[in-house]
């Protein structure tokens, strides 16, 4: 195998498939980033066999054939060449030279054909989504979903289609994310969880464009993603989600529209008070027409006042700061509306139309 690239085409490609690189696995031959230029176009792909990745690499085949190379190694020294036209050059033992002006290096590969191959993915049902709107909804959902994996449903998010609606949804037992989106057409009802590493990388390989799209593929143990000439396929978690409806409500003793962005501050401003670890509230009293945010720790203590329109009682309830900033952070109105039952029951932010959902646990605290 030779084929020419640029060294920004090649870190591109690489830099694409690494996402898919495991950190820490038994079979050596996962550690590898396949180079594939058999069948007239030049292919990067790694896989854990939990999530694969293949890109289209530009560039010019002199001859064709297959390499497995050590990614973190292969990585490295794209990584560091001049930044020119890159050869790579294989012969039938897997010996690799990669040459870049006067810069040589020799390494060892692997046989190609021992590389697992992606799953294979009928393309019988699809879904099209712009590139904008998907990285919007990760971005708009993923914290929400459990780091650790004593309950692994949560550590993925549920896509739920149904006729021109896509639902997704993403909780961690103390708060739950909910996107709704119009899609530009009508499709069969599907429901999966698609774990939270995947969609991650996803959103950081994304251009975010309106005008590019992702073909979404979906069998009954894997999705797949294809947009950029870049396809990703990821294993789904297998289970029921929870169900969440019975937790929505729409009944409210007391509802606030507020300055997104004055009580983002005023809460960033009041965690300087909790240090890193401490479980310490912050406390929000709403009388008449204002909302009182305080916060006492060892540290020190915190109070403000901002400026609202409510309607319904008077209310007093604490929340872990972090969890409200992190729904605050992701939401772009300008003004948004907050919802309070009592003291005990969760809150809920969301807009009119209910595009979006954030509902955040209280937490106890001392008055």
């Amino acid at each position: 195998m030779k084929i020419i690239c640029s060294k920004s085409d090649l870190l591109k490609g690489v830099n694409i498939v690494m996402k898919a690189v495991p950190s820490k696995t038994t079979m050596k031959i996962l550690e590898c980033i396949l180079i594939d230029a058999s069948a007239g176009k030049i292919k990067f792909t790694a896989n854990d066999m939990e999530l694969g990745i293949e890109t289209v690499v530009e560039g010019r085949i002199e001859s064709r054939g297959i390499v497995a190379l050590d990614a973190k190694l292969f990585s490295e020294i794209i990584r560091k060449l001049p930044d020119s036209d890159v050869t790579i050059e294989s012969d039938e033992k897997r010996n690799t030279h990669i040459i870049c002006e006067k810069a040589k290096f020799n390494i060892m590969g692997k046989e190609g054909e021992d590389f697992p191959n992606l799953t294979m993915i009928e393309k019988n049902e699809r879904v099209i989504i712009s590139q904008f709107t998907l990285k919007e909804v990760i971005r708009q959902t993923l914290f929400s979903i459990a780091v650790n994996e004593s309950n692994k449903i949560m550590t993925g998010e549920l896509f739920e289609i149904s006729d021109n609606e896509l639902k997704v949804v993403a909780l961690d037992g103390h708060r739950i994310a909910i996107r709704n989106i119009e899609l530009k057409d009508s499709y069969g009802s599907k429901k999966v969880i698609v774990p939270g590493k995947t969609l991650n990388e996803i959103s950081k390989i994304l251009s975010g464009e309106t005008e590019d799209f992702v073909q979404i593929y979906f069998t009954q143990n894997h999705i797949m993603f294809e947009f950029d000439q870049t396809i990703v396929v990821s294993r789904l978690i297998e289970g029921n989600y929870f169900r969440i409806d019975h937790m929505i409500s729409s009944d409210y003793e007391t509802k606030v529209t507020i300055n997104k962005k004055e009580m983002l501050d005023c809460i960033d401003r009041a965690a300087l008070m909790v240090k890193e670890g401490d479980k310490k509230p912050i406390v929000i009293s709403i009388d008449d027409e204002v909302m009182e945010l305080k916060i006492n720790s060892q540290i020190g203590s915190m109070d403000e006042i901002i400026d609202i329109k409510k309607e319904g009682k008077d209310i007093m309830i604490g929340f872990n700061p972090k969890f409200l900033m992190d729904s605050l952070r992701v939401i772009d109105d300008e003004d948004i509306d907050i919802y309070y039952v009592n003291s005990k029951a969760p809150c809920f932010i969301r807009d009119e139309k209910e595009t979006y959902i954030y509902l955040i646990l209280p937490v106890n605290f001392v008055a």
